[in-house]
This record gives structure tokens, sequence and C-alpha cells, in this order.
């Protein structure tokens, strides 16, 4: 295949990729198919560590090396684009790499990677090539790092929103402990069991996590019920249940933004958690598959927990009786192939539960 027929079929999967360390894949692979070498390898600065490590490399996990290590130390520190024929020569390479890699670098080329305020943010190398290095390898292996700095500095960018996004939940969270009479470690745990759950459901990890944080805001709502009905002992009067019902309600309102999966997904499970699978829940009564698969684990999670966890109102139930009865309401309240996969592992649960035993 010539060089031509490579790009080209490269280009369609470079423009269509969305996930990061996929696009960075393809990206090594093109340069080392155009520059004809035996490996890329793409660098990170982490500045916290003051480290240099790896999203990519050919024929390796993960790589760190310290900030102004080897060559990749060198091109981050200056900014410049390094070339070696015989980089055992070379007064910056580090021959350790080699020695813990179990590789003989021979030649390498290696340029900065800027993000869009001229800042740079990584190096990425190629390395052994039959023959020299020539100036059209070093113009590829800039546009393709131009390519790179675009999509991880979203990433970067993204990276920081999204922990921004969970400082806030965690802080909501908070707040709500203050104000729910619910034992202190039940939303810790309505969050770890959930994402048990939607592991064993085949979730990817992303969405596993954001399940994490989100199912433990599925309370929040009732930070806008009075005190004297949230903390009432014994049974509501209907008015009083009335008022407690519009909680998820005042939950999605609080937590929707049109901006942030995480906190959609949370304002979706504050919304739906009451809801059954049998039609006959709150707010809206949806039934079966209306109800969001993220609110339909919460629900099993958050009432399994509510039944044996220790109460000031009353004893809580045994294992057994808890697990009779999430048997008993499958088809009625909850999604029976939830329930199925949640009482399947039910020593994962109950080790999780022991963990964060309030």
């Amino acid at each position: 295949m010539d060089k031509l027929e490579i790009l080209l079929k490269a280009a369609p999967k470079i423009t269509r990729e969305k996930n990061l360390n996929n696009l960075i894949e393809i990206l090594s692979n093109l340069a080392k198919d155009m520059i004809e070498v035996d490996r890329c390898s793409l660098f990170i600065i982490d500045e916290q560590k003051k480290e240099l490590y790896t999203i990519f490399a050919h024929g390796v996990n993960e790589i760190r090396i310290p900030m102004n290590s080897g060559i990749a130390g060198h091109v981050a520190k200056t900014g410049k684009t390094y070339v070696t024929e015989n980089a055992y020569r070379s007064k910056f390479f580090n021959k350790e790499v080699d020695k813990i890699l179990g590789y003989k670098t021979r030649n390498l080329l290696a340029v900065p990677i800027f993000d869009s305020k001229g800042k740079v943010i990584g190096v990425y190398q190629a390395v052994n090539k039959s023959s020299k290095f020539k100036s059209s390898d070093i113009k590829l292996m800039k546009l393709i790092a131009e390519f790179a700095a675009a999509a991880i500095e979203n990433m970067m960018l993204y990276e920081k929103i999204k922990e921004l996004h969970k400082k806030s939940l965690i802080k909501l969270s908070k707040a709500a402990e203050y104000k729910d009479p619910e034992p202190p470690n039940h939303f810790i745990r309505i969050g770890f069991i959930s994402r048990l759950v939607a592991e064993k459901l085949g979730l990817d990890e992303e969405k596993c996590e954001i399940l994490l944080l989100a199912s433990t805001m599925h309370d929040i709502g009732k930070i806008g019920i009075p005190d004297r009905i949230l903390k009432k002992s014994g049974r509501l009067e209907p008015d009083e249940w009335e008022i407690m019902k519009k909680h998820p309600i005042i939950g999605y309102e609080l937590l929707y933004d049109e901006e942030s999966e995480l906190f959609q997904i949370a304002a979706i499970i504050a919304l739906e958690h009451h809801e059954r699978w049998d039609g006959k829940g709150y707010p809206f009564g949806k039934k079966e598959t209306e109800i969001s698969l993220w609110a339909r684990i919460v629900s099993i999670v958050d009432n399994f927990d509510t039944l044996i966890t220790e109460k000031d109102e009353g004893e809580p139930w045994s294992l057994d009786m808890a697990v009779n009865y999430m048997e008993a309401m499958k088809e009625k309240a909850f999604d029976p192939e939830i329930v199925n996969i949640f009482l399947g592992n039910m020593d994962k649960v109950i080790e999780i539960w022991e963990k964060y035993k309030d």
C-alpha cells in the first residue's frame, strides 16, 4: 500500500473517532506506516508529578519518566523538534528506558505537542526508521502532532469540567445529608452498589463511574420538603404525603443541566427512582422501560439498603427477609432482570454494605 492510500484510508477514521485513546492509536499507526518506523509513542506532561507519561506507545504499556529525562524531556523543555540518527551517541538519550523495555533504539524523531496557547503539553516520538529521517518525515510528524494536540486539549478541558461537576455533586450530597434523616453512609452505599450492578449489566467504565456519583443524589429533592414532614415519626397524613411525593420533581429541577451528562443522569435518577415496574409509582406512574435504566438500578439498591439498615423507628430486616422481598417484588416494583443480577451478586453487595456500614 502506498502512502497516499494509507492517508486516504486513515482520513475518515480520524474525522469520525471521538474517543481520545482510539484517535491517538489511529494517528500513531498512521505515523508508523507513513514514516516507516518500528514504533511511535506519545508522551503527555504531568505537571503535578513532574513527569512525562505515555498515553500511547507501540509494543509497551504506560511509560513514566522524570520531566527532564531523555530526549522526550529535552523536547518538552525546549519546545523544539529533535532528530538523532544514533540514539546512543545523543547526550539526551536515556538508555535506562531501553534496558527496562528490552529494546534497542537506533534512531529517533521527536516533535513537541503544543496547545492552542503555544504551551508544550507533550511529545510525539517516532523510533527506528530503517533509513535516515527526511524533512518530509518531520513535516508529517508535526502535522500528526497538531491533530493529537487538538484532541488532547479537548480531553483536558473535558476532564476539568467533569472534575468541577463531581465536586459540585459531592457538595450537594453533603448538603442533603444535613437535611435527610437517612443514615450517613446510605448515599455512599447506594453509589458503590449501583456501580457494581451497572458493571454486571455490561455498562462501560465511564457510565459506571457517572452512576456512582449521580446515584448518591437520588433524594436531593428532600431539601425542599419541610422538616415537620421529612422528620415526622409515624405515618404521614394524606396531605403531608402529597407534599413528600414532590421531592423527585424538586430534585430534578435542582440537578438538571443540559450541558452536563453527569447532572442529567443525576436529575433523571432523582425524578424516577420512586417509579415502579408495574406503573404504580410516582410522580408520573411510568412503567417498565419507560423508566430509565439508571433509576431502575437505583430503585432496587435504595430499597434494599433501606430494608436492612437500622433506623430510629424500627428494627432492620434480616438479609433473608430482604432478599425474599426483592424476589417477591420482581415485575411489581422492580425490573426483574436487574433484580436477578443484583441478587446474583449478593456476596459483593454485602461486602460493600459491610465496608460502608454506619
